[in-house]
């Protein structure tokens, strides 16, 4: 008979137990090893996700410690780490902010010649998101800044903004209408958006912008002060009421209901507080809210309601909650220039950079094919303590990027040891690159590319590993298999060697390194496990990483490598037309351009564009800066999205881009979204 334990499982005999355990130890779990290689994996992802590397953070000390041990492994897996100068290191330095200077002045000046002078985080605020500069020019009062066609809604429709000062209000019409033509209270429209509004002065040739706080929000806050402090006087009283009805033998009870009082009056005293300070009614934008600029080359500042009804009480005979009043009526904009009035002043930022580097390590070749080079690379930065880029609203944590891309580096790493180890020389060069500054917009790469160590013309492959520790149910993604025509066959036979569910994307471009290399017509190929919860997040740590998938990873490009080196023929390029969805880029009709990132312009600057795009058809190029659009001015990128969203497919627009200095004027014919 079976012997049954209590837990209700069949028992097995002791042999057949041992022999089961002696089986299922054969099967790695997440985060374990089960040879010499996911040792290695597991060993260096376990340092470079570790907390001691700041989640290698672009202008931490982490970054420069996961460099070091990037340049160490390679040495010491046999690469030349000599190639840049000596070092292993190409060293850049990229733009990370920017800081308060210390000259910031406003100034009103009236037709009588009398000032209104205004005093810094007091009256006003320089805002990050703008340039430091001087302007003198004429008031003009812009409204919300929208522009509106659809909506028959245009602020600047009827005035000249050219070298003008703009005050602006925040947010947009009629608030407090749930059924207004702008939202009301419900979900933010694009014209509230602070780049939407500066994009929008700046295209019409605005020399400065200042905001100012809308009534409406001033009033709302108000009230909520109000509110806080009756709702803290009812707890006050309940409070009172309560000890009152204690029974004062009752020690333990007394003592509490008494504590409870106190801390009721603490509140309300706060509330107090806060409901007598206006000011806070009315906040400026602290210093870094809004990011920072971004190719705008003019002074924005935030006043104070109260400077700024100084100035239309003497201009205008009217206080800006009269303005805000006029426009909600009827919806109709109450754009004015202040006639005789002009606005002085000078911002001061103080751009804050930090030197950054790409580790570089070369196995020569050997061979007739030997000065051909193929890149293999990997970016090691991440997001650091949070801030830009997380996905964890407000959190400090450190960020690990144990997925994202401890993975796709250490997997590098293998990769280079592999090669290195081996008796023979490669038929051609392998450079292997872990990028820098990858989460910032593909800088370190966008770098490389335009200060190759070795021609790019002879640079005939680039294969990039970007989160591959993730591997799930056997699902690899694999990018630019459109490239070259032998990609498809070649990924398609070792997907199914290495027992992977495949899913290929035939186009060169997208959210990583190998990006950058595509914009300089050579195929690519990325390398991809699958996005998940923990992305961007300080839960992307070493422990759920699958080594047994990601070293089946390292097996699959270490062979097709072999395959793209050892191939005499160099394969050929193709520019595969892009494709995207109109969920993606909504009613903005298809351009096709490919944004760069690490180029530091006053414009729109372009990596490259999409093969067969209106953008190719028009005669633009990569390298090209963008700095008009339909007779708008363009500063960034953003300036160009909301430009292009003011027209239809079909529509021919004036483009002007800078070209190696000189400004050369094109016609696009826009296509439809897709």
């Amino acid at each position: 008979m079976k012997r049954v334990n209590r837990l209700g499982f069949t028992a097995l005999p002791t042999a057949v137990v041992l022999g089961l355990l002696a089986v299922l130890s054969t099967f790695p779990v997440f985060g374990e090893a089960a040879n010499e290689s996911e040792s290695r994996l597991l060993k260096d992802i376990k340092y470079l996700a570790s907390d001691e590397l700041e989640g290698r953070g672009v202008g931490t000390n982490g970054l420069n410690k996961a460099a070091d041990f990037v340049r160490n492994a390679f040495r010491e897996a046999g690469l030349d780490v000599t190639t840049v100068e000596g070092e292993a290191f190409q060293p850049f330095t990229m733009t990370t902010g920017s800081k308060l200077g210390k000259t910031n002045t406003l100034a009103f000046t009236g037709p009588d010649g009398k000032s209104i002078d205004l005093k810094i985080n007091g009256d006003f605020q320089t805002c990050s998101f703008g340039a430091a500069g001087k302007f003198d020019g004429g008031i003009v009062f812009g409204g919300y800044a929208i522009d509106a066609k659809d909506e028959k809604y245009q602020d600047f429709a009827e005035v000249d903004l050219k070298d003008k000062i703009v005050i602006i209000m925040r947010r947009n019409p009629q608030q407090g209408n749930p059924h207004g033509k702008f939202g009301g209270g419900g979900p933010v429209s694009v014209h509230a958006s602070l780049r939407t509004k500066v994009s929008n002065a700046f295209g019409k040739g605005a020399a400065a912008i200042l905001f100012v706080n809308d009534p409406y929000s001033i009033r709302k806050n108000a009230k909520n002060d109000n509110s806080l402090v009756e709702k803290e006087t009812g707890r006050l009283v309940a409070a009172a009421e309560a000890l009152v009805k204690t029974d004062a033998k009752d020690a333990e009870k007394t003592a509490a209901a008494r504590k409870k009082l106190a801390e009721s009056v603490k509140r309300l005293n706060a509330a107090k507080v806060a409901a007598d300070k206006t000011d806070d009614d009315d906040p400026l934008m602290r210093f870094g809210y809004g990011g920072n600029a971004s190719g705008k080359s003019i002074p924005i500042l935030h006043v104070t309601v109260k400077a700024v009804d100084q100035l239309l009480q003497a201009s205008l005979k009217k206080s800006l909650a009269d303005l805000e009043a006029e426009i909600d009526k009827d919806v109709k904009p109450q754009t004015t220039a202040l006639k005789g009035w002009k606005a002085t002043g000078e911002t001061s930022l103080e751009v804050t950079k930090v030197e950054v580097k790409n580790v570089i390590g070369v196995l020569e070749g050997e061979g007739p094919l030997a000065d051909e080079t193929v890149v293999i690379g990997a970016h090691y930065d991440h997001v650091g303590m949070g801030g830009r880029g997380s996905l964890a609203p407000g959190s400090k944590a450190v960020h690990n990027g144990a997925d994202d891309n401890a993975s796709g580096t250490v997997a590098l790493i293998e990769l280079a040891r592999r090669f290195g180890s081996r008796d023979k020389k490669p038929a051609r060069r392998i450079v292997f690159i872990a990028f820098t500054a990858e989460e910032r917009g593909l800088i370190g790469s966008a770098h490389y590319v335009k200060n190759p160590v070795f021609p790019l013309e002879k640079t005939i492959a680039m294969l990039n590993m970007d989160m591959v520790g993730r591997v799930t149910d056997d699902k690899l993604v694999v990018y630019g298999i459109g490239t070259t025509p032998r990609w498809k066959k070649l990924i398609e036979a070792e997907g199914k060697k290495h027992n992977f569910k495949l899913t290929l994307k035939e186009g060169g471009f997208g959210p990583s390194d190998h990006s950058s290399f595509y914009g300089k017509k050579m195929p690519v190929l990325h390398f991809f496990s699958g996005t998940h919860k923990d992305y961007h997040r300080p839960t992307d740590d070493w422990d759920k990483i699958n080594l047994a998938g990601m070293s089946r990873v390292v097996q699959m490009v270490e062979e097709v490598a072999d395959s793209t080196i050892a191939t005499k023929e160099r394969p050929k390029y193709i520019e595969v037309k892009r494709k995207s969805t109109q969920a993606r880029t909504g009613s903005r009709p298809y351009f096709g351009s490919i944004p760069d990132f690490a180029e530091n312009a006053k414009g729109y600057a372009i990596m490259a564009v999409a093969g067969g795009s209106p953008a190719a058809k028009g005669g633009l190029k990569g390298g090209d800066v963008i700095v008009g659009l339909g007779g708008q001015k363009i500063g960034n990128l953003s300036d160009f999205d909301l430009a292009l969203r003011k027209f239809k497919a079909g529509d021919e627009v004036d483009i002007v881009v800078q070209r190696k200095g000189k400004e050369v004027k094109l016609k696009v014919i826009l296509g439809k979204p897709r």
